[in-house]
């Protein structure tokens, strides 16, 4: 494959969060090349726990189906203090809702399945493997970017730079950025194995487990058999000895034998994790852009790592086409970075915590963590400490995008910067779920009693889609009751960005505040 000489956007790193992204500039008419180190899609399970979030992301391009198909879908868990049981939490779920709370798959089928749908529009997503960014040297109308490929160094002038390329950042290299937090010192070996199994998926927890005393130890099931299973290890034990299959495969079959798991098993991939809580303070510096890994570190426990990445890529994709495309002004990516960087500030807080439980980094904290997981065996008030609090979207409190919501509401779910809520709604061809509406422009929620002004309706001229939600299609009242209305006879619109996110709602039918804050955003058509 020859490079171009330019290219509006350029992705480095073809991981999922990189991937997504180029599906989604796809989707909103823009042309992305992604850069990726790797020959093919990754090895080894890593990330395995698909959020509902995350999954209405990969469903804007097209990619849930497959997902949801070929993923093992869990609401819940189990947590055990040695051999007693002292946690069984479920997530919330409800038979209504589109997808299910966690879908367990490996990171390789995520790109694969992304790969799949970026393909689908036209040739706007090209993928370049076995290359990697060597240099990054931003101008003033773009970044020249040296890419070294199979044939040789090759130059491309990118209008914009997104650095997907994880953990270890190249382009965060280049750019003089260093990730600011803190990082614990407790390692994991993660490995995955093959082996049959009757046992329902659910998220399996132990801590001081006799298979392993003084471990910590986490299993999710698989598809095709497979178990992912991480343990600690003691603070003095090498972590490169800790990763030889002698060391590992003892541990394991230990365990396995502790819970009555005896089919047949073996070794599919072994490696090592610490958990770091680091972010940059932007993810924006002048034409480059950051996501996923490169922005931010978040602990494994909660599943907040790849989730958060391509909620990334959700919130960046619409701007960065908008700006591209010359609908919005550049100043739109500022709150990009606003956004993210206090989804990775809440994420962090939430995976600090989980961590401290999981792996204690000290002695007060192994000494609060027994006392906690004693009392958890007889008192039920106190399981709720152990609950691991799983990822879910963050509210995006004082935004620069938020709007108004003037007038009298029945609570803040649906306030501006929070996700806006899913809804089982009577559609035309059958049931149909709010949320299979967003992901691609503005959409206005119109809670009306059938009778639509004209000038609301219009605003399909502005760029803005139209659904009107009367009484009679919100069947169950979940609508109506998620976005705050008091009664079936109020009247409202609900303005909610191409990212699923509420940016502003108005008691009654006139659009005029509706269209005045598309203006004052910058995102007006």
């Amino acid at each position: 494959m020859t490079l171009p000489d330019s290219i509006p956007v350029l992705i480095a790193g073809g991981g999922p969060v990189g991937l997504t992204l180029s599906a989604l500039l796809a989707r909103q008419g823009v042309a992305s090349l992604v850069i990726e180190a790797d020959e093919g899609y990754c090895t080894g399970s890593r990330a395995i726990c698909m959020s509902r979030r995350s999954q209405e992301i990969l469903g804007w391009v097209g990619a849930d189906k497959p997902l949801v198909e070929t993923g093992l879908s869990w609401v819940g868990g189990r947590s055990y203090w040695r051999n007693t049981e002292v946690l069984h939490f479920q997530m919330p779920s409800e038979p209504a809702q589109r997808f299910a709370p966690m879908v367990n798959i490996q990171q390789y089928h995520v790109e694969a399945f992304a790969h799949r749908a970026a393909q689908a529009f036209g040739g706007l997503s090209t993928v370049q493997w076995a290359s990697r960014v060597a240099a990054v040297r931003p101008q003033a109308g773009g970044v020249d970017v040296d890419v070294q490929t199979p044939d040789g160094l090759r130059t491309v002038r990118a209008g914009w730079l997104v650095a997907c390329d994880g953990g270890r950042s190249t382009v965060r290299e280049q750019l003089g950025l260093q990730l600011q937090g803190m990082q614990y010192d407790g390692k994991y070996v993660i490995v995955d194995i093959v082996q049959k199994t009757q046992r329902a998926v659910e998220r399996l927890a132990w801590f001081d487990p006799p298979s392993n005393p003084g471990s910590t130890i986490l299993m999710h099931r698989q598809p095709g058999d497979v178990w992912r299973i991480d343990y600690q290890i003691r603070d003095d034990e090498d972590p490169a000895e800790a990763v030889k299959p002698e060391n590992v495969l003892p541990r394991v079959q230990s365990h396995l034998s502790m819970i009555g798991e005896d089919a047949p098993w073996e070794p599919l991939w072994i490696s090592i994790y610490n958990a770091k809580c680091l972010t940059l303070d932007s993810y924006r510096h002048g034409r480059v852009l950051l996501a996923g890994d490169a922005a931010h570190l978040v602990p494994i426990f909660g599943v907040r790592g790849l989730n958060s990445g391509l909620d990334d890529a959700g919130n960046l994709a619409w701007k960065l086409a908008r700006v591209v495309n010359g609908q919005s002004p550049d100043g739109l990516l500022d709150s990009y970075s606003a956004e993210r960087v206090h989804a990775a500030r809440e994420n962090i807080a939430y995976g600090a915590k989980s961590t401290e439980f999981m792996a204690p980094p000290n002695f007060a904290f192994r000494l609060m963590r027994e006392a906690t997981l004693r009392l958890a065996a007889t008192d039920p008030l106190v399981r709720s400490l152990i609950n691991p609090r799983q990822s879910a979207p963050i509210t995006y409190e004082g935004s620069p995008l938020n709007g108004p919501q003037p007038g009298d509401w029945a609570h803040g779910l649906a306030a501006p910067g929070a996700p806006a809520p899913e809804a089982l709604l009577a559609g035309a061809q059958g049931p149909m779920h709010l949320s299979s509406v967003f992901g691609g422009d503005f959409v206005c929620l119109v809670f009306s009693d059938g009778a639509v002004p004209q000038a609301v309706r219009s605003l399909t001229q502005h760029g803005v889609g139209v659904l009107e939600i009367e009484p009679g299609a919100d069947t169950l009242g979940q609508a109506r009751d998620r976005y705050g209305l008091r009664s079936p006879s109020d009247q409202a619109l609900v303005l909610v960005r191409p990212d699923g996110y509420v940016m502003g709602r108005w008691r009654g039918l006139d659009p005029a505040g509706l269209l005045a804050t598309l203006q004052e955003k910058g995102v007006a058509a």
